[in-house]
This record gives C-alpha cells, sequence and structure tokens, in this order.
C-alpha cells in the first residue's frame, strides 16, 4: 500500500471507532489546534516568509488570528450547531416528534492551497473536526516550507491518526484522488477542480470548491475616488495579489480613470514606500513560472504605475495598466498577480452588461455614495459574494457564507457554515403506534373522500405557537375519529 492509502485507510479506522463524534473529543481537539497557533507562531511565520515573503505581524494579521477566532467561535457554539434541530410540522405529524439531526459524513479530503497556506488548508479542518468527521489534510506542495511545518505540527497537537497530513505533489494528491472520501473540499483553481470533481464523481463523493475568477471592481464617478482607491490598493496588492478574492480589474468611466490612477499610485506610496521591494510589508511572488505567467500578461497593455520586476527574486512592483481592452492578455485569465488593468467603460450599465458577460466571479466589488448604484449591481448581477466600499473584508465575517457560484466554485464555508457542509442533515421523524385509524386515508382502496381528507391534513398548514398546539392536537383528535369513521364508511 502506498503511503497515501494507508492514511486514508488509517483515518477511516480511527473514525470507525467513533472517537472523533463525542462533543468533549471535538472540543479537546480544537483547542489543541488553537494552542498550536499560540506555541509555534515563529515556525509558522519563518516559513511562510521563505515561501512568500509575508512578515510575522503579517502572517498573523492574514493566516492565523482568523483561524484563531473561527476556532473559538466552534469550541462556543458547537454544543448547539450539533443539538438536534426541531422543524415545522404539518397536521398529519402534528403529534409526531420532528427533526434534523447534525451528523458526521466520514472521512474528509481537505486539498489546500499555497496562496495561504494555514488559513484555506485549516480553516475547513475546524469546520471538520466540529462536524465530528476525520480528515486527510493536504497542505499544496508549491509551498514547500509550510507544507514541512504543517506535516511536522500538527500530528504533535491533534489526534494524528484521524487527521494524517500527507504531503507530496501532483502523484501523491493523486493517488488520494483514487481513495474513496465522504466528501473532498478542495481550494484553487478551476481547471484543477474541474479535475477533482471528475475523480469524485467516480465515488459518488460530494465536492466543496473554493475557486476564484476575475472578480471586478466598479467604481462610480461620483464615489470618494481617494479612499475607494486606498480600499482599492489595499485588497489587490495584499499578499501581491495572490488572493482569489482581489479585486481582479477596475471598471469605470474615462473621465476619472486619470484621478484613480494617481490615488492608485499614492496609496502604493503610502503603504509600501517608494521602494517596494524592500518593504518588508510586501510580498513576493510563488515562484518563477507563476513570475513569468504574470509577466507575460502586461505585453499588449500600457503601464501607467510600476511595471519593475525581478525574476530572480521574483518580485513584481505593485503595477497599474491604463485603457485596458477587454481582449487584452491581462483580462483573458484570473490574474493572481499585482497587475491592476483598469478598463473605461460608459456607466453603470455598460458595467453591468461587461460582468454578466463573463463568467460568475468570487466576489464583486461596487464603490458608490448611492444606495441604488449598490442596490441594482446585486439586482442586476450574480457572483459569490458583494462588496459595497471595500475590499475582502466580507472573509472575515463567519456568519457569511464564503463561497462561489457557477465557475467560482461550489459550496461554502466559514463559522456554522463549515459545520453545516461537512456535517449529513439527517432527517428524523418519530411516531407512535397508535391513531393508526387516521391512516386509513393513505391506504387502498383509494376513494375521493380518503383524498379529500389527505388534502385537508396535507395542505393545511396552520402557524400557530406552543398553545395553539396543543389546542389543535386536542382539535385533531377528534378530526381523527370522524374521519375514521367516514373513511371506513
Amino acid at each position: 500500500m502506498s503511503r497515501e492509502q494507508i492514511a486514508v485507510a488509517r483515518a477511516r479506522k480511527a473514525f470507525q471507532t467513533g472517537r472523533s463524534k463525542p462533543l468533549e473529543h471535538r472540543i479537546r481537539q480544537l483547542k489543541n489546534l488553537q494552542r498550536l497557533f499560540v506555541e509555534r507562531q515563529t515556525e509558522i511565520s519563518d516559513a511562510i516568509k521563505k515561501d512568500l515573503n509575508k512578515s510575522e505581524v503579517g502572517t498573523q494579521l492574514y493566516e492565523t488570528l482568523g483561524l484563531e477566532g473561527e476556532i473559538t467561535l466552534a469550541i462556543k457554539k458547537l454544543k448547539e450547531w450539533a443539538a438536534p434541530r426541531p422543524v415545522e410540522k404539518n397536521l398529519l405529524t402534528i403529534s409526531d416528534t420532528v427533526y434534523i439531526r447534525p451528523e458526521p459524513l466520514g472521512v474528509v479530503l481537505i486539498i489546500g492551497a499555497w496562496n495561504y497556506p494555514w488559513a484555506v488548508t485549516i480553516q475547513p479542518l475546524i469546520g471538520a473536526i466540529a462536524a465530528g468527521n476525520a480528515a486527510v489534510v493536504k497542505p499544496s506542495e508549491v509551498c514547500a516550507h509550510t507544507a514541512k511545518v504543517m506535516e511536522e505540527l500538527l500530528p504533535l497537537y491533534i489526534d494524528k491518526e484521524l487527521y494524517p497530513v500527507v504531503t507530496g505533489g501532483v502523484p501523491e494528491t493523486q493517488e488520494l484522488l483514487r481513495q474513496r472520501f465522504d466528501h473532498i473540499f478542495y481550494t484553487g483553481n478551476s481547471t484543477v477542480g474541474k479535475l477533482i470533481m471528475e475523480a469524485a464523481a467516480k465515488h459518488l463523493t460530494p465536492v466543496t470548491l473554493e475557486l476564484g475568477g476575475k472578480s471586478p471592481c466598479y467604481i462610480d464617478k461620483n464615489c470618494d475616488i481617494s479612499v475607494a482607491c486606498r480600499r482599492v490598493a489595499w485588497g489587490k496588492y495584499t499578499n501581491c495579489g495572490q488572493t482569489c478574492i482581489a479585486p481582479d480589474y477596475i471598471l469605470c468611466e474615462p473621465s476619472i480613470q486619470e484621478r484613480v490612477i494617481a490615488e492608485v499610485k499614492k496609496s502604493i506610496k503610502d503603504f509600501y514606500t517608494e521602494n517596494p521591494k524592500s518593504c518588508p510589508d510586501y510580498g513576493r511572488i510563488i515562484n518563477q513560472r507563476h513570475f513569468r505567467r504574470i509577466m507575460a500578461m502586461t505585453e499588449d497593455s500600457t503601464i501607467a504605475v510600476g511595471g519593475d520586476n525581478d525574476e530572480s527574486e521574483c518580485y513584481i512592483a505593485p503595477t497599474v495598466l491604463r485603457d485596458v481592452k477587454p481582449e487584452a492578455k491581462v483580462m483573458q485569465e484570473e490574474i493572481f498577480g499585482p497587475l491592476l488593468p483598469i478598463l473605461p467603460i460608459g456607466g453603470l450599465d455598460e458595467a453591468i452588461n461587461f460582468i454578466n458577460e463573463r463568467e460568475k466571479p468570487l466576489a464583486l466589488y461596487v464603490f458608490t455614495p448611492s444606495d441604488k448604484v449598490i442596490k441594482r449591481m446585486i439586482d442586476e448581477t450574480s457572483s459569490g459574494g458583494v462588496l459595497a466600499n471595500d475590499c475582502l473584508v466580507h472573509y472575515s465575517v463567519s456568519s457569511l457564507p464564503f463561497g462561489g457560484v457557477g465557475n467560482s466554485g461550489m459550496g461554502c464555508y466559514h463559522g456554522k457554515f463549515s459545520f453545516n457542509q461537512l456535517s449529513h442533515l439527517r432527517s428524523c421523524l418519530i411516531k407512535k403506534l397508535k391513531m393508526e385509524g387516521v391512516n386509513s386515508m393513505r391506504y387502498p382502496p383509494h376513494t375521493p373522500k380518503k383524498l379529500g381528507w389527505a388534502r385537508f391534513f396535507i395542505l393545511k398548514n396552520p402557524d400557530l405557537g406552543w398553545l395553539g398546539r396543543m389546542a389543535l392536537l386536542t382539535i385533531f383528535a377528534v378530526v381523527a375519529a370522524v374521519v375514521i369513521q367516514n373513511c371506513l364508511l
């Protein structure tokens, strides 16, 4: 057996012992995971510094702080999330016990991404643990130093049989995908997402795909352009543009393009100094392959700001492209780098049409003081999420589901949504072996009279409080007696 097969087999065997299911175990594992981020912050930060040139403070801000918050929320709310959930009844089930019972799916495969290697790998793991699953964790091999640290540290803090870490590249991932899982959670690009779905289909395994795409940013000429551009520049150039919800391109009217360029340039200087290359808060492209891919996108566009680069250091300066055409290279795929194209358009109507002619994005940004403009953008487009007058921060709100639609992904997570996504919400209806006479309306021989009573019981759904339900039970007993008598005649 390969090490991938062994890891999956051990995880399933450990899950079958039942030890992942008690809430006490789940909470203990979550607390241990939280302790990891407190005690091992230096090792985590050092590895990410080597992979992406993130500072220690930046690592905490964009990687581990959110995870600590998610764990705290899961521990606090787990008893509530895992409890049976009562549901509304109809007249036929008024005296029955009807509820939804969340239960673990089994063994989950989590395939992480390299751009935020801890955040996007451990966040679904938090949901998997909270929901009582076992989980095989596959960190991205592109972030080699972080993958090694994750492989070393996770088994020291959480159950290494229930939550094994499997490292390696494409062959190891392919071998994992040949195994049977109960859910696969993948973060990455749509090309690989299709391969994940294809592999999952062989076992009828459900998938959550957190993908990406070209997230548009519309800037209204009537907004505070200075503030808007500061927030866009932050959202774009954080992590050197390697963020799945980074604003991919700007749509604005030609009359404000020069002002937008000037304000973005000013923000770049404010954030990263005159020389971003030496600024500790400005990152690097993950590798030379991606460096060359990003630089090739600039070939048929005009650089208005930045453009400096150094392949030996995988450095590309924060860059703005002006008067970009829809057919330009930079508009053909998700940029995932520090290039910000500006496409002049005629106004809101044209912006909406431009967005709708393309694949549905993971995020959509609109900067405007007008509630009407925001409402139109929400009403007349489709995207994984919408954020007005800021960038990225919706990711940090655990009460909002985070996920894509169409080409930008399927399924969602964060907070309770992670728990639900990685649980089976089992339908439960508990009846008593009494009042069998009422069932005569459904038993053959079928008659118009029985159909009439069935229509009454199924289609009448009064919205009643506790007292109303008690009164209805009394009436129900009387009506049932009448039904029994009539149906038997």
